[in-house]
């Protein structure tokens, strides 16, 4: 039933239905091929034959319809050696495992391969012809005519001698493909995916990587021995933050690939700190215009990195662009796409001399793989079109009896007659170059991926199946969609090297770091400078070795960023409606520090330090505070120093105010009475420091706010009642003793003790009174006197 109904969709693709009266009802009882012969193909028969799409064409030479006559087959300007070398690996993959003993020694593989030309009609008008069976031309009459005409009634009124021949399924000699191993491009597998994944026709790509293709809800018939991109792009986050690249170019072609590709990188990058300087899709077709516009985004950008998700195809019309305009000093960062399509140095090279990339794994050698590729010789190239056509555009030259039916450059009927002296080792291809095995790796792997899902069909044992009833499914009566089961949960070792796949049907992701160097000849060395592993941990995942990069300038890596680094000491100020890469930088307020690069905030140092001068670090405030030692007058000192003053005061002044002879007064001011009311008066206060030391003493207290960059260790007096009570008393006595002094002011010379006491108290007063002025005078205004060492000196 898929057949039948594939075979319709192979009909409204090849022949309209319009020119045919042919009912839906008949078609699903009889089939038939109409249109021309596809003859273009590599086939080889099997008891299963797995299909294979290859782009060997690509870059179509367009031309405007006429609408007057059948539109001439398409024409392509570039056949792909590499695409051939691809193909060839199917081809030897399959006929190794054909001689294996231990897998399938009792089934042998067949194939068959159409060229997809990287176009989504002509793939899928080959993906059906594979998934239908290749049919040949009827050897007699219109046998094959008549069935059809009795299958519609009758033609509509078209002149019949004009159609070729209609071929009926009895004319199918070549057996139908239950799998697909294609197609290169996201785009167009996606494409073959909408069209056979309702007939469940399992694909499985070897370089299509768009990580679109994992989602299992759309495309449930699809595995890849390709990663997916969405492990590409986390290596190439990881990348340009490894080197500080924070502002980069983004350009993508207008595909599936690119546009998936692009995206995932934009959330990906931005975990970094990375930004687009730009993000630019051109078109597939690069006429003047696009590239035009393209390059001047480029020559406007500050960035001087660029990463390009696109094809060789592309990236060839962009470099000749930047040729023709002398752009330079720009380092590359190539999708996998490109990253290691050697094609490009013979005319790039200086251009992409430094360009950075991640390769799919590479193999090292695949064992006959090189003397599979070398046995193409002058006697069988016949076998292909293909192939002949890889000889011709190769050696430039003609064979005889060609089979080649393409023109690209230069028209292939004006070439010379090949002399049959012609060697393919005496010119460099990609088809021959076995150095860089990884699409072809990843081809080699998809041919053994159905070899084993075959072997684990063959081993299952009846009644144990995975299927209705405990069935197994038969090799010789094999369904796909029971074929694809099998794909899906086959696990196998190839090369040393560990095959599994994931539950949308991806492998585990692992990318070679290349570097394009210049040799001293000139040549192009992909060198492996590091590897990106997504099976380890994300700090571990990306290895480099920076010391074997080439750049494309000078011997270190450019700088690529919309604002320089904001230093320790400095933090970041967005700008305006700019992206988060662009940046003022502004030094950190007073008191706070940054101490890292590129610090979004500063932080304020803690009380007792202070930043220094750069406001990176911050350090410990100088520290200041009044010595024990120092000269300091107490409370009970003034106490008893003025308490003197006030005896000796008093007792002179009640000496001569005892007049009266024989009076006992001066018996109450005698030694012993004024030493008594001194060590009264110095009591009292004691007794008041007593009380304010018991009740809320004085403490040390930092004071931080004083001086930005210093601590002023002071007393704090603690009880302020306590501090007013003490200085009150020695006011109080200085008060008395003033008193008493201005009474004995007139007393006669011979006792002039009283005018000292007198101007000492007026002085006392005065300091007291001047004191704190002065004092902060001194402290703020002339510092350098504020020093003991100065003090000493006067």
């Amino acid at each position: 039933m898929a057949r039948i109904a594939a075979m319709i969709l192979l009909l409204s693709v090849i022949f309209p239905f319009n020119d045919l009266n042919v009912s839906s009802a008949a078609l699903l009882t009889e089939c038939a091929y109409i249109g021309e012969e596809e003859s273009n193909s590599f086939y080889q028969d099997g008891d299963v034959v797995v299909g294979g799409v290859f782009p060997l064409h690509y870059t179509r030479v367009s031309s405007l319809p006429l609408y007057s006559s059948k539109p001439e087959p398409g024409s392509y300007k570039f056949f792909s050696a590499r695409a051939l070398r691809w193909m060839q690996t199917m081809t030897f993959a399959i006929r190794e495992i054909n001689q294996r003993s231990d897998l399938l020694p009792e089934l042998r593989l067949g194939f068959h391969i159409r060229d997809s030309c990287n176009e989504v009609p002509v793939s899928l008008k080959a993906s059906l012809l594979l998934v239908n069976g290749q049919p040949v031309p009827p050897t007699t009459g219109n046998g094959s005519l008549e069935a059809v005409r009795e299958l519609s009634g009758k033609w509509d009124l078209i002149s019949l001698a004009s159609r070729p021949p209609v071929l009926g399924c009895a004319d199918v000699t070549r057996s139908p493909s239950p799998v697909i191993i294609g197609d290169a491009s996201s785009g167009v597998s996606m494409a073959l995916l909408r069209s056979l994944g309702p007939f469940q026709i399992p694909l499985v790509s070897y370089f299509a990587s768009c990580s679109c293709l994992s989602e299992q809800t759309e495309f449930p018939m699809f595995m890849r021995t390709m990663p997916s991109d969405a492990f590409q792009v986390r290596a190439l986050a990881r990348l340009v933050s490894h080197f500080g690249w924070t502002w980069v170019g983004v350009l993508g072609q207008e595909s599936d690939y690119a546009r998936f590709a692009v995206q995932l990188f934009l959330q990906e990058s931005s975990l970094y700190g990375v930004c687009a300087a730009y993000v630019h899709h051109f078109p597939v077709v690069l006429s003047q215009k696009p590239l035009d516009k393209l390059l001047d985004i480029i020559q406007g950008s500050s960035s001087k990195v660029i990463i390009n998700f696109c094809s060789e195809t592309e990236v060839q019309s962009i470099m000749r662009a930047i040729q023709q305009r002398n752009i330079t000093g720009i380092q590359w960062i190539a999708g996998e796409a490109w990253a290691t399509v050697k094609s490009l140095w013979e005319e790039f090279g200086d251009l992409l001399s430094g360009t950075l990339g991640f390769g799919i794994r590479r193999a090292e050698e695949i064992p006959g793989l090189k003397q599979h590729l070398s046995r193409l010789r002058r006697s069988n190239l016949q076998d292909s079109a293909f192939l002949t056509e890889f000889w011709e555009e190769s050696l430039n030259c003609r064979l005889n009896g060609s089979v080649n039916t393409h023109s690209h450059i230069n028209n292939h009927l004006d070439r010379m007659p090949c002399s049959g002296m012609e060697d393919l080792n005496d010119v460099y291809s990609a088809f021959s170059d076995v150095s860089q095995l990884r699409v072809s790796y990843n081809v080699y792997k998809a041919v053994y991926l159905v070899a084993h899902a075959l072997q684990r069909m063959i081993d299952c044992e009846a009644g144990q199946g995975p299927f209705v009833n405990g069935t197994c499914g038969k090799p010789q009566s094999l369904e796909p969609w029971q074929l694809f089961h099998y794909m899906k949960n086959t696990k196998f070792s190839i090369l040393g090297e560990k095959v599994d796949f994931d539950h949308n049907g991806d492998p585990i992701a692992s990318y070679d770091l290349m570097n394009w160097r210049r040799e001293q000849d000139g040549s192009l060395r992909l060198l492996k400078v590091g590897f990106y592993d997504a099976s380890l941990s994300p700090e571990l995942s990306l290895v480099v070795n920076e010391s074997a990069i080439q750049w494309p300038v000078g011997q270190q890596a450019v700088r690529s960023v919309c604002s320089e680094s904001c230093p320790p000491g400095k933090r970041v100020a967005r700008r305006k409606g700019k992206p988060v890469c662009c940046f003022d930088c502004v030094t950190c307020a007073e008191g706070e520090v940054s101490t890292n690069t590129d610090s979004l905030d500063c932080t304020r140092c803690p009380e007792d330090m202070w930043p220094n001068d750069m406001r990176n670090l911050c350090l410990q405030k100088n520290v200041e505070f009044l010595s024990y030692k120092e000269p300091m007058a107490f409370g009970i000192s003034f106490a008893l120093c003025i308490s003197c003053l006030l005896a000796k005061t008093v007792v002179v002044l009640m000496a001569f105010r005892a007049t009266l002879p024989g009076s006992g007064v001066m018996k109450w001011f005698g030694p012993s009475q004024q030493r008594a009311s001194v060590l009264v008066c110095t009591v009292v206060q004691g007794s008041i420091c007593l009380i304010w030391l018991l009740t809320y003493p004085p403490f040390t207290n930092s004071n931080t706010g004083y001086l930005r960059n210093t601590i002023i260790i002071e007393c704090a007096t603690g009880s302020e009642v306590g501090f007013w009570c003490v200085l009150g008393y020695i006011g109080l006595l200085a008060c008395l003793c003033f008193f008493m002094a201005f009474l004995a002011r007139e007393l006669p010379d011979n006792f002039n003790e009283a005018k000292f006491i007198t101007f000492s108290m007026l002085i006392f007063f005065a300091v007291w009174i001047t004191f704190i002025p002065v004092y902060c005078y001194i402290i703020i205004f002339k510092p350098a006197k504020n020093s003991k060492k100065n003090i000493m000196r006067k």
